[in-house]
């Protein structure tokens, strides 16, 4: 890309001081100062490492020089001012050794961060966008992906190494979080601007584990455990309680071997002859055809007869999503394994394994814990020469092994950093907190669901911290609300996720900031929603509005604002309404419920009234409250902007 780049004079700075201080004889950089890397345009930089203490260290970028002497403790850092975008540029740093930078790009930077659903990769939802890979080719945009490390202890001065600045290419993209690339990808498409990805996330971790210590001034139990784990002894006694889990562990019972491993022929073989299998029906769980309570291994055997326009080709095979790990034969043939449960199932079968007629798929899946089986609603296929054989309906089954039941009671088990208050801010937000960003993006909260009050102070705090962090004032805060998942309840109830969304929704009383809805972009079955696309074009949305400044943008869905009640009516007022509110897919609207004193919840009548809702039930003559969208999965719920952007859930009981 040709630069439209131009320096102003060199501003210096040295900073003296870093969490954990280390000495070293050369000059090493931190992980995201790098090659390909994308550096914040229009806004001061910093550049920073360690070298010998008292060594001089200079930077050459773009024809201009700037230095430092570095303390006591080989720190340095250096403020270059702001850069118009542009590059590719070459950056030299100098001290006794020489380190040159190339490939560096000027833009726009975020930092993106959650649990699994904002580091889901692309190669997960190939199927749903099979564009995508082959058709990536945004050399300016780049990912950096954060290795999981967690550490209560103490702050890290750099990140856990093994990661580089990549380039969305059709050889990378597959790698990066979906929900940011689309986010990315549309902000690129938009503005003509590199933007760079930092992506800190881990799948199943809570709020608490990515605040500093800093944050936790408020909530007292939190700061007492974060004073523990500076206590040596205290530290000690959870290493030894588990030690104490892993020994118990190991005396457990040994269960019987698996009969389907351990007989004459193992039961993948082609020439076993299967005796004493009962009927299944795929998909299912076993709990609920006849095998109450197993944790174990059961054996899936199914007999398909192939077309020969099918054989002798490479074949996909979709075996849904299993829980919790599986091994999958074709005609004795192991062609995949997966061993946990969220993955999809999509396994290559070679050429020339499959052949005209009968053809036999075997399944050894493997249960520790709840219901074994294979998830409803997923894709269970066999494909080939555009040709696709439906694996739904009758399989047989048997059970191979049975774990032996125990009561597991070795005390709480020692510590999960990565779980507990600072364990990853330490680790993978710390040592960022020098890098110049645009703003921030936040995809998290399913692992919060039964703590919805707490999270409301929590989501707030992380806010407040990071921007205390980073020191850049209000940058824009973005952040995913949680999809619907679960079973649809078809009555009012109470529902964690719904309180949790809510917790979600009052945190945009925060300054700058912004909410992504999904309820709609949720799947029942699935923690792991594939609809990443909505999710990362309703956060550009958002930060078009909020972080590039283009007020023309709907970037939300309809948002509570206000009530008032008219004799048995209440009359909701929203913002961000668009050009209007609307009735998706036409008809009535659907999911408000109202209630009076009792706060029992009628489903209600809700017409549209120009820029207000009016709601009302013949149960409730005398109505207090309202809520929407509330239920764990509230599908249906159908009020949106004529923009297309639904509006969220809520409640008016501000209890």
């Amino acid at each position: 890309m040709k630069s439209n780049f131009r320096y102003a004079p060199v501003m210096l700075l040295l900073i003296l001081f870093f969490m954990i201080p280390a000495s070293y004889a050369t000059i090493k950089l931190p992980a995201l100062v790098s090659n390909g890397m994308v550096l914040q345009r229009d806004a001061k930089l910093k550049i920073w490492g360690w070298a010998a203490p008292g060594e001089k260290v200079s930077i050459s970028f773009n024809g201009k020089k700037a230095a430092a002497i570095t303390g006591t403790k080989g720190n340095w850092l250096i403020w270059l001012p702001a850069i118009q975008s542009g590059g590719p540029f070459t950056m030299k740093i100098k001290g006794s050794n020489e380190i040159i930078l190339t490939d560096i790009l000027i833009g726009d930077v975020w930092f993106c961060s959650g649990q699994s659903n904002m580091v889901l990769p692309v190669e997960r939802v190939k199927e749903k966008y099979p564009d995508e890979i082959p058709g990536a080719n945004y050399p300016e945009i780049r990912n950096f992906f954060i290795p999981t490390l967690a550490d209560v202890t103490k702050l890290h001065d750099d990140l856990p190494q093994g990661s580089k600045w990549l380039a969305a290419t059709s050889q990378n993209v597959g790698s990066f979080g979906a929900a940011s690339y689309f986010f990315a990808k549309d902000l690129y498409q938009k503005y003509h601007v590199p933007i760079g990805i930092i992506n800190s996330s881990v799948g199943g971790t809570p709020i608490e584990a990515w605040i500093s210590e800093d944050g936790f001034k408020q909530f007292s139990n939190d700061e007492t455990m974060i004073k523990n784990f500076k206590d040596t002894a205290y530290m000690n006694r959870l290493a030894l309680k588990q030690a104490a889990l892993t020994n118990a562990s190991k005396n457990e019972p040994t269960p019987d071997p698996d009969k389907g491993l351990t007989g004459a022929k193992p039961w993948y073989d082609t020439t076993y002859v299967p005796e004493g299998w009962h009927k299944f029906w795929l998909p299912g769980y076993w709990a609920d055809q006849g095998v109450k309570g197993l944790n174990g291994v059961v054996w899936f055997r199914k007999e398909i007869d192939l077309p020969a326009s099918m054989a002798g080709t490479v074949a996909k095979l979709f075996v849904g999503r299993i829980v919790d790990a599986d091994e999958t034969y074709v005609n004795g043939i192991k062609v995949g394994a997966t061993t946990y449960q969220y993955p999809p199932r999509r396994y290559e079968v070679p050429a020339g394994l499959l052949k005209p007629g009968k053809n036999i798929i075997v399944v050894r899946v493997t249960n520790t814990a709840g219901k074994g089986g294979f998830v409803p609603d997923k894709n269970y296929s066999l494909n080939a020469n555009g040709q696709r054989i439906d694996l739904r309906g009758d399989w047989q089954y048997k059970v191979g092994q049975v774990f032996v039941h125990t009561d597991g009671n070795y005390g709480d088990g020692g510590l999960s950093m990565q779980n507990s208050p600072t364990g990853l801010y330490n680790t993978m937000v710390a040592p960022a907190i020098n890098y110049t960003i645009k703003g921030m993006v936040w995809y998290q909260g399913e692992t919060n669901a039964n703590r919805a009050a707490e999270y409301g102070k929590l989501l707030p705090t992380l806010i407040v911290d990071w921007r205390n962090k980073w020191q850049q004032g209000d940058v824009p805060f973005l952040f995913v609300q949680l999809p619907n998942f679960m079973e649809v309840n078809y009555s009012p109830s109470e529902s964690q996720w719904a309180e949790l969304r809510e917790s979600q929704r009052k945190a945009l009383a925060v300054a700058n900031t912004a909410m992504a809805v999904t309820i709609d972009a949720g799947e029942w079955n699935d923690i792991h929603p594939l609809d990443k696309k909505d999710v990362g074009d309703r956060l550009a949305l958002a930060a078009e509005h909020l972080a590039y400044g283009d007020k023309s943008v709907v970037y939300s869905g309809p948002s509570y604002q206000s009530y008032k009640i008219e004799g048995d009516k209440i009359i909701l007022t929203f913002t961000n309404i668009g050009s209007g509110l609307m009735v998706k897919g036409g008809g009535d609207l659907y999911y408000f419920a109202i209630a009076g004193a009792d706060k029992k919840y009628f489903w209600a009548k809700a017409i549209i009234d120009g820029n207000t809702v009016i709601v009302h039930s013949d149960r409730v003559n005398a109505p207090l409250y309202v809520r929407y969208a509330w239920a764990d999965n509230p599908e249906g719920a159908n009020l949106y902007n004529n923009e297309g952007l639904p509006a969220s859930p809520f409640e008016t009981d501000d209890k």
